[in-house]
């Protein structure tokens, strides 16, 4: 099959262009490098590699009308580019997804990327339940909330998706990811800003939020549910949760568990959670599970360990 992954580059991106290629499919990566553009881990796949601005309709142009699958990811994501720059969130994240609903024709298949922060609103009117359910309310609490720009990008975007795909016959899959953590995915997300942390020993520690629970998911299950996903007819035109509900844990027992990782034993500076960190998530994963058979495979004390192991190598 011919793929093509908009925003291929990326974290979840990368992974997900080396198990479709692993799998057997002609895979296109198209991205515009915002992340920069040295990347061995790309290069060495040696995939199709298109550098486009999916903002401008006439980046599509370069890609063949032959694509069968469409997986959009592309996006600008991380709490420090939404507050320094929400008008750029905006304009990536709804442009890109506007230009790709344009470009895509019947006889392809779309996964979009959505995410957990749509949740955002309701958590903190108390309208979520937990584990959550794909049927749960999208609520609008606070329109100047910090992270506001990125979750009504997305909630834009699932709703352009749907829309759009059911009146050009497009089949489409939107998956909401949740907490998916793993090797390269920057410094600007728990996991791996701890684990640098940990690696410069930094003492006393600090860890912000310690009373705040997470269901986090490892990226090479994320991106096995994504495959199961595209590859039923069933999910079609269904919004479905992707994450690991096995062990959702708090932020300072992740803390802990890194720190252990790293042989560090710092004292811990706990502080409260900045603005706008919700208090608690964890998805429901029943749709998940019925449509595909899909069960978490890595475990939290293992992902984290490889996780933190490739920062060690890598760095940032």
């Amino acid at each position: 099959m011919k793929v093509a992954v908009l925003g291929g580059a990326g974290f979840i991106g990368l992974h997900l262009t080396r198990r479709l290629l692993a799998d057997g499919h002609e895979v296109i990566v198209v991205d515009d490098f915002s992340r920069g553009r040295d990347d061995p881990e790309l290069t060495a796949l040696g995939v199709r590699v298109l550098s486009a601005d999916l903002t401008d309709p006439a980046s599509f142009t370069a890609l063949p009308a032959t694509v069968e699958q469409v997986y959009l990811l592309a996006a600008v994501v991380g709490v420090r580019n939404v507050e320094a720059d929400p008008a750029r969130v905006l304009r990536v994240n709804t442009l890109s997804v506007l230009n790709t609903l344009d470009w895509l024709r019947p006889h392809q298949q779309l996964f979009f990327a959505s995410t957990s922060e749509t949740y955002a609103g309701g958590v903190e009117t108390g309208v979520v339940p937990f584990p959550t359910p794909e049927t749960t309310p999208l609520v609008v609490e606070d329109v100047t909330a910090p992270r506001f720009a990125y979750a009504v990008s997305k909630m834009w975007g699932e709703s352009a998706v749907v829309h759009t795909c059911r009146a050009k016959g497009v089949a489409a899959v939107i998956g909401r990811f949740h907490n998916v953590y793993g090797p390269r995915m920057g410094s600007d997300h728990v996991i791996p800003e701890l684990s640098l942390r940990a690696l410069r020993r930094e003492d006393p520690f600090r860890v912000y939020g310690t009373d705040q629970f997470r269901a986090f998911c490892h990226v090479d299950d994320a991106v096995d549910a994504v495959v199961r996903l595209m590859a039923v007819p069933e999910a079609r035109g269904r919004i479905v949760h992707i994450g690991d509900d096995t062990a959702e844990t708090n932020i300072g027992e992740l803390a802990e568990l890194v720190l252990r990782v790293a042989g560090h034993a710092p004292t811990l500076d706990r502080v409260p959670a900045p603005r706008g960190s919700v208090r608690r998530r964890c998805p429901d994963l029943t749709r998940l599970r019925a449509l595909t058979g899909f069960e978490p495979k890595v475990a939290l004390d293992d992902g984290v360990r490889r996780t933190f192991d490739w920062y060690r190598e890598h760095g940032s």
